[in-house]
């Protein structure tokens, strides 16, 4: 069964397609609209066609009856859609316009004035009476007014070019009139209804007050399309003084209307075929409003109004010098540079940045632009150069980086010349700082910046007085300097952990320690003679990191150095921070003693890696204090080294122990591998593929290699795969070494020609031949030999278990153990001991189960 929706639009189409519109609005909507719900579906069915234009004559009641369906559905704007693609000449043209202006469909409205009646004036007269109270009274507009206001624009700017609103042209015969109705209205010198406070020309101030840009832009393209017209160019002369008395004989336009006004006029005069006149007087009246320096509302604005205006070709209007002047005193700096680059003075545009707070930070760019971009000639960048070299100091002050980076990229050979010219320290510290350091990420080519030690001994001297906590970390980073000059600076300025450190990079270890001890010695004197109520958690804190850095110097270098070197750093260390515990428990409060020792402990732990511990106890039990039965007082530093003793004795017997279990499991398990029997793939031989019991004709052996392949000897030998080895035969696998492992087994080939396999470490490799009547394979007796699978399986089950050398460590571990000299702390008198694989930094336990083998 059929629904409305499915035959309603049936019926239309052929109607529309037999152009049987007189039967469709006849006796079809007859019927049709004895039903109200068919009816609705018929009248929504000719909206796609009124879209399309595919229906334009409609009946008067049909269309009354549209409208009507969809206003009642509030479907508003449907009907505006539809009104603009209707004959509205059979409508009730007064009700229409109601509805419209009801439902805000401002669109409809003026189509059904200018199509209905030929009016163009009244939709203009309709909407100035909406917007124009508000902005004469300058209230902000609604968010519908402002619409209203934009369509009028769009409205105007449709009937001055000849074209309908909103779609369409306006009948050729009637573009004339329209354009001179249009004109006449805008100028009108009062409105229809003008009340006595009205000022004049209304409708021109209310667009010029609703958007000043969009009005002065739809006048441009009228006056585009008005070239060859005679009474139009006395409208244009017409409405400019208009628009002229308007504004600036008005105080309400803010500087940035009154400046898109004389862009707007700039912009017509610059024209070649110009025919307006504007009295040059009125363009200084505008430099004079737009320069004014008593006001300093709206600088920004007035500024790019004035810069717009010159861009626009306005600068034909002023004189050139006295806008300068009025652009310098009202700080239009922008206007400035404009200028001055008409004129190629670049070196004065340097000054307009410089004076710029909101574009300072650009003369950087700017400078490099003029410095390094083809076309300038070489008086320009060097006047632009010598203009940067006067302003230096303040280039450094604004951006230290940038300004480097720009010495270092245009005039490295300069610099010294840029140093003398930066008498403020602070200045000159922070340009070098951003010069020299590469931690500041300038982008600067050190390589080629060929700057002289002095200057980089220099830059360290700033770095002393300024940020002496940032000089170690500056002086890894920095190159050029002398060692010697440097360390004469830092001794100058008393930085002794700096002084220190370029003594050690110099090479002189013992000097730089010193210093450190003569550091911690100070600084353990002042915390010695502290009362119990001074505050000792900054003194300790000092005491600590000065002994943590001195153990760490000595650290670093012991490797280098003999026992005796080793000795003279090691023992003035804990001799000194063993000297306050000598003192009389009474001269230093317990919290001290405590930390002394605790602090003492840690020295003794660190130099246990490098000094044999009976050299620690020798040294200790030889001073002079203990040696008078003081023993009591180091009781806890002998009983703590005992401990350190003991928990390293217990880890080195467990980690024995663990290693022979490694090495036992090792070697069982290579031991089953290399005599587990071969299990062959197949009973044929791989290359000639005869399987070798059909072959009881010949007397030949019968190869199995550990991989499971099967050949015969005298195939094998065919085929090269054998090797003469002191007088003994060894074979080879075709089919392994013909593929990728023939890298291998030549380098297998290779060590057993050297010696390096020899005949204990190979085993036998089965081989059997036929015997008649008996298939089964028989042992050929011959010396053991492995063959190159067998090696290489062997080669990969020590490279799978390879670590630090088993034998090695057993050997080392049965000499500390019968060594009289074994010592916990990992020393050893001799120097050689220093080469102990427990003393390596990457020596490690590999303490993992072993791998589960196949059976």
């Amino acid at each position: 069964m059929f629904s409305l929706q499915d035959m309603v639009p049936v019926i239309v189409d052929y109607c529309l397609l037999l152009q049987r519109k007189d039967l469709l609005f006849s006796q079809m909507y007859d019927k049709l609209s004895e039903n109200s719900v068919a009816k609705g579906v018929f009248l929504e069915c000719l909206e796609p066609y009124i879209l399309s234009d595919k229906l334009l004559g409609i009946t008067p009641q049909v269309m009354k009856d549209l409208l009507v369906h969809f206003q009642d559905k509030k479907l508003m704007e449907n009907v505006e859609a539809l009104i603009v693609h209707m004959d509205i000449t059979s409508l009730d043209i007064q009700q229409v316009v109601l509805m419209c202006w009801e439902n805000r469909l401002y669109d409809a409205m003026i189509y059904v004035y200018n199509r209905g009646m030929n009016e163009f004036i009244s939709p203009m007269e309709k909407l100035f009476r909406v917007i124009a109270p508000p902005l004469n009274a300058g209230k902000t507009l609604t968010d519908e007014q402002v619409v209203m206001g934009n369509k009028l624009l769009v409205y105007i700017s449709c009937c001055l070019a000849g074209r309908a609103y909103p779609l369409g042209d306006i009948p050729e015969d009637l573009v004339p009139l329209v354009k001179n109705q249009v004109f006449e209205f805008l100028i009108r010198l009062h409105s229809a209804e003008a009340s006595p406070e009205e000022e004049i020309y209304p409708y021109v101030r209310t667009l010029l007050h609703f958007d000043t840009r969009e009005f002065l832009n739809v006048l441009a393209l009228t006056f585009e399309d008005f070239k060859n017209d005679k009474q139009a160019v006395e409208y244009q002369q017409r409405i400019v003084d208009i628009l002229l008395k308007v504004m600036v004989e008005n105080s309400d336009f803010t500087p940035s209307q009154v400046g898109c006004l004389f862009t707007f006029l700039a912009r017509q005069l610059a024209k070649p075929d110009n025919t307006l006149f504007v009295n040059r007087t009125l363009f200084d009246q505008v430099l004079e409003f737009l320069c004014s320096p008593d006001d300093d509302s709206r600088h920004s604005e007035r500024q790019q109004v004035l810069l717009e205006l010159l861009q626009a070709g306005g600068i034909v209007q002023f004189e050139e010098s006295r806008l300068i002047r009025m652009a310098e005193k009202a700080e239009f700096y922008q206007i400035c540079e404009f200028m001055y680059e008409r004129e190629h003075q670049y070196d004065k545009i340097i000054d307009c940045y410089l004076r710029d707070p909101l574009r300072e930070e650009e003369v950087f760019n700017y400078i490099h632009n003029i410095l390094s971009i083809p076309g300038h000639s070489a008086e320009e960048k060097q006047s632009v150069w010598q203009k940067a070299m006067d302003h230096i100091e303040e280039l450094v002050s604004l951006k230290p980086c940038k300004a480097a980076e720009l010495v270092a990229t245009h005039f490295s050979e300069q610099i010294e010349t840029v140093i003398k010219k930066l008498q403020n320290q602070v200045l000159l510290f922070k340009f070098l700082r951003s010069l020299l350091d590469p931690r500041e990420g300038i982008h600067i080519n050190q390589e080629s910046l060929q700057i002289s030690p002095c200057i980089t001994e220099q830059f360290i001297e700033l770095l002393c007085q300024f940020s002496p906590n940032q000089v170690i970390d500056t002086l890894q980073v920095l190159e050029c300097y002398r060692l010697e000059e440097t360390v004469q600076i830092t001794q100058k300025y008393q930085l002794h952990e700096v002084t220190a450190y370029l003594l050690e990079k110099k090479g002189d270890i013992h000097g730089a320690f010193l210093i450190m001890l003569e550091r911690l010695q100070s600084k353990l004197q002042e915390i010695t003679h502290q009362d119990e109520s001074t505050k000792q958690d900054s003194s300790l804190k000092d005491v600590e990191e000065t002994m943590v850095e001195t153990i760490a110097l000595c650290q670093r270098n012991s490797h280098n150095l003999n026992q005796q070197q080793r000795e003279a750093l090691w023992f003035p260390l804990l001799e000194a921070m063993m000297a306050p515990q000598k003192l009389s428990s009474s001269a230093a409060p317990p919290l001290h003693s405590e930390a002394l020792k605790s602090l003492t402990m840690q020295v003794l732990n660190s130099m246990a890696a490098f000094i044999a511990l009976p050299s620690i106890l020798q040294r200790i039990l030889q001073d002079p204090v203990y040696g008078k039965g003081k023993l009591g007082e180091i009781q806890g530093l002998i009983l703590g080294m005992l401990d350190t003793f003991n928990y390293e004795q217990t880890l080195l017997e467990t980690t024995t122990s663990l290693l022979n279990q490694d090495l036992h499991w090792s070697l069982c398990n290579l031991r089953a591998s290399v005599t587990r029997g071969l299990n062959p793939k197949q009973d044929y031989c791989s290359i000639c593929l005869q399987q070798y019991k059909r072959r009881q004709e010949m007397a030949d052996e019968i190869i199995v290699f550990s991989c499971g392949h099967l050949y015969h000897s005298f195939c094998l030998q065919n085929k090269e795969c054998t090797v003469e080895i002191e007088g003994q035969t060894r074979w080879t696998c075709y089919k392994c070494s013909s593929s990728n492992k023939v890298g291998k087994l030549s380098e297998n080939s290779s060590e057993i020609k050297k010696g390096r396999i020899t005949p204990s470490q190979v085993k036998v490799s089965p081989s059997c031949h036929p015997s008649k009547g008996d298939p089964a394979v028989k042992k050929v007796t011959s010396e053991p030999v492995l063959d190159p699978q067998q090696i290489q399986a062997f080669d990969q089950l020590c490279h799978l278990y390879r670590g630090s050398s088993r034998l090695a460590l057993l050997t080392e571990l049965s000499q500390n153990r019968s060594s009289d000299s074994c010592r916990p702390f990992g020393g050893s008198q001799s120097g050689s001991a220093f080469n102990s694989i427990f003393q390596k930094e990457n020596f490690q336990l590999q303490l993992i189960p072993p791998p589960v083998t196949e059976d």
